[in-house]
């Protein structure tokens, strides 16, 4: 497959800006706060109130690439998804207390793509994609079939939220709360390609999940970056 990326754009807690981002890639750390929430005030104070956390970082960091454009395809990537939201229903259940309507819709897979449609007016396709530790590519296979099939651009979004407690013993590939927003157009700056994996081989920094590894080899210019992800090996490769 092969693709260009036009536009990046990305939040995380105190990193928002391209220079902040590109600090990020020189020396990787995990903000000292992470509670910051990102600036949504685009949205409507009543339809702002309705937007989950996962949902404002992921139109924080994708909103700036849509602007002035119409009828865009939207994939979304997450590979856990609402787990804050879920757990609290869950325990909810637990409780024998009846459950919020609107949680329970705002909790599903699609919410965020459904609520970004909603916000922008948006009809064009929209997906929601969740496909273990390799959902990053899963999306970009989403969006390079729209592509092929006369889609000028797409709009990629990868975003993980901070797990409940209850979780954090078995997810271990968020350093912290992102949101990360690509602009891919027809072209073949970038290519993305998969093999059979080889046993024992792992993806370096694997604390820093399946997404930022590639956001910060995008910012520090690599040409190529191979993700271990068994039963497959993903490697990415750029001409720029």
């Amino acid at each position: 497959m092969s693709f260009n990326i036009a536009q990046w754009h990305a939040w995380a807690p105190g990193i928002t800006e391209a220079e902040s981002w590109q600090a990020w890639a020189r020396a990787p750390f995990v903000p000292a706060d992470l509670t910051l929430q990102p600036d949504v005030s685009f949205v409507p104070a009543m339809q702002r109130r309705r937007l989950t956390r996962l949902a404002r970082m992921s139109f924080a960091a994708a909103w700036p690439l849509v602007q002035g454009k119409t009828q865009i395809p939207m994939i979304f990537g997450s590979r856990h998804g609402e787990t804050p939201l879920t757990f609290a229903l869950l325990q909810s259940l637990a409780q024998h207390e009846p459950l919020s309507p609107t949680q329970f819709g705002l909790s599903v897979h699609n919410a965020v793509a459904g609520q970004w449609s909603i916000q922008r007016g948006d009809i064009a396709e929209t997906c929601a994609v969740a496909a273990d530790e390799d959902t990053l590519e899963h999306s970009i296979i989403e969006a390079c079939g729209l592509l092929n099939d006369g889609a000028p651009e797409v709009i990629v979004i990868l975003a993980e939220d901070t797990p409940a407690p209850f979780y954090q013993d078995q997810i271990d590939d968020i350093p912290f709360p992102f949101a990360v927003a690509l602009r891919l157009i027809p072209g073949t700056t970038w290519t993305l390609s998969s093999t059979p994996a080889q046993a024992g081989v792992v993806t370096p920094e694997p604390s820093f999940g399946h997404v930022l590894p590639m956001l910060r080899a995008m910012l520090l210019g690599n040409s190529s970056w191979t993700h271990h992800c068994p039963p497959r090996s993903w490697t990415w490769q750029s001409q720029c």
